[in-house]
């Protein structure tokens, strides 16, 4: 494995912006990765394996619910701390960002955020730690982008709920040990439940052939007639917007993450472009390199402008779903080309292990989809300017 020489771009200054402490977590998280995640990935990845030894190290770095006080064993860190930790994650591999991802923003966001004080205490700290870890059950087999047609059910019996029904494409699933999972009542309201690995009728298979994210566990959550606690139905919010409202900080954390990919075929590509000789020169000496490298380095540095001020307003609680929406979509699309872009400059090469640039490609297809896809977050921003949902 070739070393991570891997250095920052930062076009505008932006370190100038960031206090002490944003450069410190941001700087451990990125010398975890150049430590304990690029030498290993390329090989994660060719064998569709989740590197499961790195759990521990993502737990120190804080990666694990770092806005979480610290009273539930969170790091109590800002939305800015959150979203440079996930930029520099995403910098070594997305379906790493992925798993830190879903235990921050969609098991440990609603567990403090709807839960109980009694299921604070009992589930965030051993989140935290990497000692469980989480997974979201949100998306079905027949419902994407319309979780609000959801099939998944569960009953009174009394004592518990009954939960039956399915979930598809979750990160985290196959060795998950709790799943926040959203489900109907009888009365067709969402709400979320928690989920334990052990409980009679739920199953996790895992989900194989896959071309991207393939260094990230991804399967299905079953439930067939599972008995679940009264105790572990969240009661702070339900219907619709309780789990979108984990999307939105998900999706933040991914408008941030995206970058950190982006930085990387950026980096990548203006290495290879001075070593690599053709013609009796540097192949950035001709114009049309130079053209691609430029428009990469105004892009990134769109997007970290984009993703400073969303963090800001997410720090003040004035961040709306729609300007979530708006980072998540823009920065993702900004990061695919990059990687598309970078792939050309290194021709043959680009495609090889020895290089992140192919990697980083076939995960942002996934980034793209997940999360909202890039056509429903065009919508979301549609409907806010022009107060027209075009959904329905």
């Amino acid at each position: 494995m070739k070393p991570d020489l891997f250095e920052a771009p930062d076009y505008y200054s932006l370190d100038d912006l960031f206090s002490e402490e944003h450069l410190l977590v941001r700087d451990a998280a990125r010398q975890w990765v150049k430590r304990d995640v690029s030498p290993i990935i390329e090989e994660y990845a060719q064998k569709a394996e989740f590197p499961k030894q790195i759990i521990k190290g993502l737990a120190e770095i804080g990666a694990f619910g770092p806005y979480i006080p610290e009273e539930y064993g969170g790091a109590g860190l800002d939305q800015i701390s959150y979203g440079l930790i996930m930029q520099e994650i995403e910098r070594g591999d997305s379906g790493v960002r992925s798993t830190a991802s879903v235990q921050s923003s969609l098991v440990m966001y609603p567990i403090f955020t709807y839960g109980t004080p009694e299921q604070r205490k009992k589930y965030l700290p051993k989140l935290a730690t990497g000692e469980w870890m989480g997974s979201f059950g949100l998306t079905e087999p027949d419902h994407g982008s319309n979780p609000g047609g959801m099939t998944t059910n569960f009953k009174d019996k009394g004592d518990h709920y009954l939960l039956n029904g399915a979930k598809l494409w979750i990160s985290n699933s196959p060795f998950c040990d709790i799943a926040v999972v959203w489900a109907k009542n009888e009365e067709g309201r969402i709400h979320g439940l928690v989920v334990e690995r052990g409980m009679e009728g739920f199953s996790t298979p895992e989900t194989h052939n896959k071309w991207s994210l393939r260094a990230s566990a991804t399967g299905e959550l079953i439930f067939d007639n599972v008995k679940v606690p009264k105790e572990n139905l969240l009661p702070g919010k339900n219907g619709l917007g309780a789990p979108l409202g984990c999307l939105d900080s998900a999706r933040y954390g991914i408008s941030w993450g995206a970058i950190g990919a982006a930085m990387d075929c950026y980096d990548t590509a203006l290495r290879y472009a001075k070593e690599r000789v053709q013609f009796g020169k540097p192949i950035a000496a001709f114009q049309l390199q130079q053209k691609k490298l430029a428009e990469m380095i105004t892009e990134i540095t769109k997007a970290q402008l984009l993703a400073f001020r969303l963090g800001q307003l997410k720090n003040e609680g004035k961040a709306t779903t729609a300007q979530i929406s708006m980072a998540k979509r823009n920065n993702v699309e900004m990061a695919i080309k990059i990687a598309r872009e970078a792939r050309q400059m290194l021709g043959g090469m680009g495609i090889t292990g020895e290089y992140s640039i192919m990697r980083h490609m076939m995960n942002l297809e996934s980034v793209i989809t997940y999360e909202g896809t890039h056509d429903i977050h065009l919508l979301i921003t549609g409907a806010d300017i022009t107060g027209i949902p075009a959904f329905q």
